[in-house]
């Protein structure tokens, strides 16, 4: 086996990389930009994703969200990007894309697809701990749909965070996070409903004992010097088959923004 490069990532011991997870989304991974296939559930909630990163990211740093290009020059990190679904709206708004996955395959989907679409993102397959070893600093991170498939969150927040810029002269940097709940209905709605019933999501990709209560993962962002700005959940309305933003139920689904103090 070849010694870990830059572009290389190094074996799961001593990463934050579950190793099963990597394989599970590795064997999907031709389907990521399917709208109707395996990863149908990630299309649908894009739009509302995308609204409270914007939303956030334009509050956060002071910039018009009405311009064509909102984020143009701010760094943005999107960790465990999978097929790209979420990096290339944000190149569309602006930013400087750096997107990493521990997928090998998904990074070589998303490469030749941001090719298609006439768009400049740096994919790498890499970990957020190589990035940190690097030095690399990043405006934005952004965690979404990551945290509940990682080894140990603790390592792996602790990587996230520390590739974000100071403060400096302005606003420090930021990450926009999002994952389930821990509860009684999210066992219910978010692993038996979704994986066995509906069949969003194909059965076993998700741990329910993975899943980060809102306390939880605020404790984990804050030992790092993060706090909590905003709180939204993700709901479904099965009538009109579309996703909303919520501001009161965080039950299932649910999005965090923290910023750096």
């Amino acid at each position: 086996m070849a010694e870990p490069t830059p572009d290389t990532p190094m074996g799961a011991q001593g990463s934050t990389v579950n190793p099963d997870e990597i394989a599970r989304f590795t064997a999907m991974a031709d389907a990521w930009w399917d709208p109707s296939g395996k990863f149908r559930p990630l299309h649908q909630i894009n739009p509302v994703r995308i609204q409270f990163i914007k939303d956030n990211v334009c509050r956060h740093f002071g910039l018009d969200a009405d311009v064509e290009l909102p984020f143009k020059g701010l760094d943005i990190l999107d960790v465990g990007c999978g097929g790209g679904l979420l990096s290339e709206p944000m190149a569309r708004l602006g930013a400087n894309m750096t997107s990493i996955d521990a997928g090998e395959k998904n990074i070589e989907i998303a490469k030749v697809h941001a090719e298609q679409s006439g768009l400049n993102i740096n994919y790498r397959n890499v970990y957020p701990e190589d990035l940190a070893k690097q030095g690399q600093r990043f405006d934005v991170v952004l965690n979404m749909e990551v945290i509940e498939h990682v080894a140990d969150t603790e390592a792996f927040m602790a990587a996230s965070a520390s590739v974000l810029k100071d403060t400096g002269k302005g606003p420090g940097g930021c990450m926009a996070l999002s994952t389930i709940n821990r509860n009684v209905k999210s066992l219910l709605l978010g692993k038996v409903a979704a994986e066995y019933i509906l069949r969003w999501l194909p059965a076993g990709t998700h741990d329910w004992k993975k899943f980060l209560k809102p306390s939880e993962l605020a404790r984990l962002v804050r030992a790092h010097g993060l706090e909590f700005t905003d709180l939204q959940g993700m709901t479904y309305n099965p009538f009109k088959d579309a996703w909303s933003l919520s501001k009161t139920d965080l039950d299932v689904n649910y999005l965090a923004f923290a910023e750096k103090k």
